[in-house]
């Protein structure tokens, strides 16, 4: 079964798009830092297909704020209109086309699991990054 997505307070829900997400990270860049209010974000990596749009009752309970990335590409913040929990990302290229994958907070995966996450922008992490973790730079917004 495919893992359920839910804000803090239950108002926003919806399930993956498939049971596993195609990569985990912790991002350590000033913006995932900012959106998260501690030292990093975490997000699951899903196909966008089969997930999105996400559900009528889902879309009806979350606000969208939207910012300009690094890369030139428009980032999508969807977070929950009750409790403001950030619940997903959505990546729009600069032609207006999104891209394939949908990035959801970690912290609203029931399940995830957090073995092999990548951390990624560790040159602005204020906490040590794990040994032996993949400490890879992304290619484009994550």
């Amino acid at each position: 079964m495919n893992p359920k997505v839910q804000c803090q307070c239950g108002a926003v829900e919806f399930y993956a798009s498939q049971p596993e997400p195609l990569m985990v990270f912790c991002c350590h860049c000033l913006e995932c830092q900012k959106q998260s209010a501690s030292a990093f974000g975490t997000s699951a990596r899903f196909p966008a297909e089969g997930m999105w749009p996400l559900p009528d009752k889902a879309r009806a309970n979350l606000d969208l704020w939207v910012r300009p990335t690094d890369s030139g590409n428009t980032l999508e913040c969807y977070f929950c209109k009750t409790c403001g929990v950030r619940v997903i990302h959505r990546t729009i290229l600069p032609d207006g086309t999104p891209k394939p994958n949908l990035s959801v907070k970690g912290g609203c995966m029931e399940d995830l699991k957090w073995d092999g996450a990548r951390h990624i922008f560790t040159r602005t992490a204020r906490v040590p990054v794990p040994e032996g973790s993949d400490q890879a730079e992304p290619s484009s917004d994550v």
